[in-house]
């Protein structure tokens, strides 16, 4: 049921991002930035595609997908990835390959909160949302 995820969403909490960021190879300035924003996040779908915007005052980047179609992106902090969103026993789980590397985010409704899980190897990163 991805209609859960529509709608937006601010962000509340933010645990262990700057492991994450070091983990996919974020750089000290990119991290100091991205540690202190709280960005919003907007999800949308229409006739079978999605969108997902982060809107911040740094920055807002914007994705549009179907679901197990792979896409190029280019994520918040430059990098270059080809990205697949796939719905797996209730989650959204977005997977960024790049340059011989893979990260997931893992998107899923606890609560009525939506729940943000980025994982790289061992390092997960987890950021919590609450509805507008």
């Amino acid at each position: 049921m991805v209609e859960q995820f529509v709608g937006s969403w601010k962000m509340v909490s933010s645990d262990n991002f700057d492991e994450y960021m070091k983990a996919i190879g974020v750089g000290f300035a990119t991290r100091q930035v991205g540690n202190r924003t709280k960005p919003n996040l907007v999800v949308t779908a229409e006739d079978g595609v999605f969108c997902l915007k982060s809107q911040s005052t740094f920055k807002t980047t914007e994705i549009k997908f179907k679901l197990n179609e792979p896409f190029d992106e280019t994520t918040a902090d430059d990098r270059k990835t080809t990205t697949v969103v796939t719905f797996e026993n209730g989650k959204l789980v977005q997977k960024q390959s790049w340059e011989g590397k893979e990260t997931a985010i893992e998107r899923e409704i606890e609560d009525g909160k939506l729940v943000a899980k980025c994982k790289m190897g061992d390092v997960v990163a987890v950021r919590t949302y609450v509805k507008e």
